[in-house]
């Protein structure tokens, strides 16, 4: 018969009672799940066929529970000097798998480290990583300390905390065990959580009425509970939980609605509806939901295509309205739109005269007067401003030597120029196999900058694609993207090409396209230039417009030709093709550009 002591003399008459009603296969625990982790001594003083009784102490214990991931869980630690984990709350969730494990436990059989054993329990076995479900869940946890001398070390301080962390202990002390250090570790009140068994050959005995214990009577059926929702049974007790979407009100009975939206979380741009614990988010008249179920974007009426407005349309919350373009005033029916004058409604600072356009306006000058780059100022012609684009060959037969004398060549030009964003602006090409722009018209706004990127620039070597190169000067060298003027301020646009070979592709096409842009093409060659090809390229009259060779002759009477051909009103020519102001830029640029050409000629430069 086991023997205990009067620390818990109700336990006996429960073992009376237990031994003497029948007992039923596979009794199971009727109450909710539980956290149950066993806390077993191992020490030397622990002998190999005693510890095979708390080996089936364990067994019995889990064999009368409804084990599984969802129902009680178990886990199993021994101790002596050291912690060891047998197995953790969420490794089995069969008896058979626990029992296998139970069974190949290997005492550890050194000293007695209660203390340790408890604080092991308390920050690992017990932390939801191991199994352990999260606290609000209100899942009991209970650890079943077994032991059968007295601790090494405090068990009291570690205790504490680990009852303060939530954690039911029950101190189970066999032979010569330590009443004060069960009392110490076990949870209150004591009388139903110490017990002290006299040996080993009744622990097995005991663990039947220890059943009881764990198991007892199902509170949420045996008396009016009154929860709202359900109710869950716990060892000798019960708690209310409420459905999803509820929470548990102060009486610990009644549920009340969750309000998702309260927390400010919810991360709705406009409106969050709450709805039985969840939320869904909501916008605003004339807004629709985007895809993230989150975020809201204005509902874009014009796209629906009956505004009927006749230049554009403005989609704003819950409608849309007509809006005209710069220059046009709306209407009273709201819809179509009427040019404005803009040169009697703003303040134009034209210096001769205002145009107006549909939707602007721009600035003219007299005859013989030239459009300033600010486009309102008029002046008399500038001393040459011109914008001129050299294109200049780097194939492989120039050689290292002669591409450094080119070189000089353009900046004995841009030496005579004057250069500045409202003067003369100069970009430079080079080109062999492929073009490569050294810099555009709009890079540099003085002669020393030009003149110091000029002696910057790299030999490409390769071949000879002239062709390649007109086109690339074409489209994009003089476009206004890279700084040439708008043709309406009738600024010279003038592209010099200088090639000592015969090109690799057709330069036909793209000299034509060059020059009926408006572009004055001039072509320098030396070498094995072609005098065919250099034609092709110059500008009408071709006489005027090319050289090749060393022998710069013929280009001495290029100014009074070009005056007579191109500037009737200071000759007697019969064609009137540009502005007087044009004329003298181009006069004053091929003037400048004849001087250079002979005097490389006479040092024999090229």
């Amino acid at each position: 018969m086991m023997k205990l002591l009067p620390v818990a003399p109700l336990l006996l008459l429960l073992l009376t009672t237990l031994e003497a009603r029948p007992k039923p296969a596979a009794l199971k625990c009727r109450t909710g799940p539980l956290d149950i982790v066993f806390v077993i001594d191992s020490s030397r003083s622990v002998r190999p066929f005693e510890f095979e009784t708390m080996r089936r102490f364990m067994m019995d214990i889990i064999g009368s529970l409804d084990v599984g991931p969802n129902a009680t869980r178990v886990g199993v630690i021994q101790y002596s000097s050291q912690v060891q984990n047998i197995f953790s709350l969420k490794t089995f969730f069969t008896r058979a798998d626990m029992e296998k494990a139970i069974n190949s436990i290997m005492p550890l059989a050194q000293g007695t480290m209660t203390g340790l054993a408890i604080q092991y329990a308390m920050n690992v076995a017990f932390t939801t990583q191991e199994g352990a479900r999260p606290l609000h869940k209100k899942i009991p946890r209970i650890a079943i300390i077994v032991t059968d001398g007295r601790p090494q070390d405090r068990v009291t301080e570690v205790a504490t905390q680990a009852r303060n962390a939530g954690i039911e202990i029950y101190a189970v002390g066999i032979q010569r065990a330590d009443m004060n250090s069960l009392r110490a570790m076990a949870s209150p009140p004591l009388e139903e959580h110490v017990f002290l068994v006299e040996s080993f050959e009744l622990i097995q005995q005991f663990g039947k009425q220890f059943q009881d214990k764990l198991c007892g009577v199902d509170m949420c059926v045996e008396q009016e509970h009154g929860c709202q929702h359900s109710c869950v049974s716990t060892p000798s007790s019960f708690y209310c939980e409420c459905n999803p979407g509820y929470r548990l009100d102060v009486d610990g009975r009644t549920c009340s609605p969750i309000d998702a939206c309260a927390d400010g979380r919810h991360g709705c741009q406009h409106q969050c509806v709450s709805a039985r614990g969840s939320y869904s988010c909501r916008c605003r008249a004339g807004y629709y939901l985007n895809h993230d179920k989150r975020t809201c974007s204005m509902m874009d009426y014009c796209s629906f295509g009956n505004h009927s407005c006749q230049h554009e349309c403005v989609s704003i919350p819950n409608g849309h309205y007509c809006r005209c373009r710069s220059g046009f005033t709306l209407q009273p029916d709201g819809r179509s739109c009427r040019a404005t004058d803009l040169c009697n409604g703003v303040d134009h600072g034209c210096e001769f005269k205002c145009v107006s356009t549909e939707g602007s306006y721009r600035c003219v000058c007299p005859d013989g007067q030239q459009l300033q780059a600010d486009g309102k100022a008029c002046s008399k012609c500038g001393a040459g401003h011109v914008d001129l684009v050299m294109v200049i060959d780097g194939s492989k037969s120039v050689r290292p030597q002669n591409f450094e004398l080119v070189k000089q060549f353009v900046n004995r030009i841009v030496d005579l120029l004057e250069v500045s964003p409202h003067g003369t602006r100069v970009g430079l090409v080079q080109y062999s196999s492929r073009v490569r722009t050294e810099f555009p018209l709009n890079k540099y706004h003085s002669a020393d900058e030009i003149k110091k990127a000029v002696m910057e620039v790299e030999y490409m070597e390769k071949g000879t694609m002239t062709g390649l190169a007109l086109k690339h000067m074409v489209e994009h060298s003089f476009s206004e993207l890279e700084g040439a003027r708008p043709l309406s301020h009738n600024i010279p646009r003038i592209g010099l090409v200088f090639t000592d070979g015969r090109s690799q592709d057709d330069i036909s096409e793209w000299a034509r396209r060059a020059k009926e842009s408006g572009i004055v093409m001039f072509a320098v060659g030396v070498g094995k230039a072609v005098e065919e090809e250099l034609r092709a390229i110059a500008s009408e009259p071709v006489e005027q417009h090319f050289s090749y060779s060393a022998d710069f002759t013929t280009m001495t009477h290029l100014v009074e030709n070009f005056k007579l051909n191109i500037c009737p009103e200071e000759g007697k020519g019969e064609m009137e093709i540009r502005s007087p102001c044009e004329c003298e830029a181009l006069v004053q640029f091929q003037t400048n550009t004849v001087a250079i050409l002979q005097s490389l000629t006479e040092k024999n430069i090229l």
